[in-house]
This record gives C-alpha cells, sequence and structure tokens, in this order.
C-alpha cells in the first residue's frame, strides 16, 4: 500500500523557504495538511535562469548602466528584465541575445560567463570524488578508449 493517498497531490517545492503541505497549501497559511518530508541537506543546485540572471546583473553593474538604460537598448521591458536578472522568469534565446548585444556582449559570451560560474559554484558544492587525472582535474566516472 502506498504511503500517500490516493486523493492528495505531492507538491515539490522549487525553492527552499516555507514547505507546502501535501495538500498545497503552505503551513503558514493555517491549512492543516501533512508536511512534506525535510530534504536532505545538501546544497541546492544552481538553476540556469539564475546563473544566467546573475551574469547579467554582474556585466550591467561592471559597466555602470542603468537596467533602464540596458533594457531600452535591448529593446525589451524594463521590470522583465528585471525578473530575468532575479532568476525569476527563464528567458528565450532572443531575449537574452538582446540583452547581450545591449552590453556589448554577443549571446555565445554571456552563455559562457554562465558557464564559468556554474563551474566555479559546482567545484565550491560538490564533494570532490573520483580519481586525479593528468592536469590536476578530477573525474567521476567510466572512460572507454579505443
Amino acid at each position: 500500500m502506498s504511503p500517500h493517498p490516493q486523493d492528495e497531490a505531492r507538491v515539490i517545492p522549487l525553492r527552499p523557504g516555507n514547505t507546502p503541505s501535501r495538500t498545497g497549501a503552505t503551513p503558514s497559511a493555517g491549512t492543516p495538511g501533512r508536511p512534506l518530508p525535510d530534504a536532505p541537506a545538501e546544497p541546492r543546485e544552481p538553476l540556469w535562469r539564475d546563473l544566467v540572471g546573475d551574469t547579467l546583473r554582474r556585466e550591467r553593474r561592471a559597466q555602470e548602466r542603468t537596467l533602464k538604460d540596458v533594457a531600452e537598448a535591448a529593446r525589451i521591458s524594463m521590470p522583465y528584465l528585471s525578473e530575468v536578472e532575479r532568476g525569476r522568469k527563464e528567458a528565450s534565446s532572443e531575449v537574452l541575445a538582446a540583452a547581450a548585444r545591449a552590453l556589448g556582449l554577443g549571446l555565445p559570451d554571456l552563455l559562457s560567463l554562465a558557464q564559468d560560474e556554474l563551474a566555479r559554484r559546482a567545484v565550491r558544492s560538490r564533494p570532490v570524488r573520483g580519481r586525479a587525472v593528468p592536469g590536476g582535474g578530477r573525474y567521476d566516472g567510466l572512460c572507454l578508449a579505443a
């Protein structure tokens, strides 16, 4: 027999914070319900939209430009660009390319900077496993050579 009743939906939160109950309400809302089991104490994987947004914001601030200035140059709304920078919106490649161009970058440059940030965060948050490889790197898997 399943531990979850058939008539209740299981809600998995995307961001830490108030943990919703199995009925979908947060405990602070006062709705009775069983809370979900606590998530493991592992660091949260960074989301791509957060990385890209952080990169856009960092580049804009490094150029000492306002949100309004970059939004106008990119021809996107200022509130939308703000949401993208805060990782609240998953921007299309067209929007990202326009924002990158407004900052004097190409889309590959923006994505490369975001990928560098992802690699930096992954190294910092992940326990080191696997064996050393030439050049000081590490790997965690099987390598087949022909």
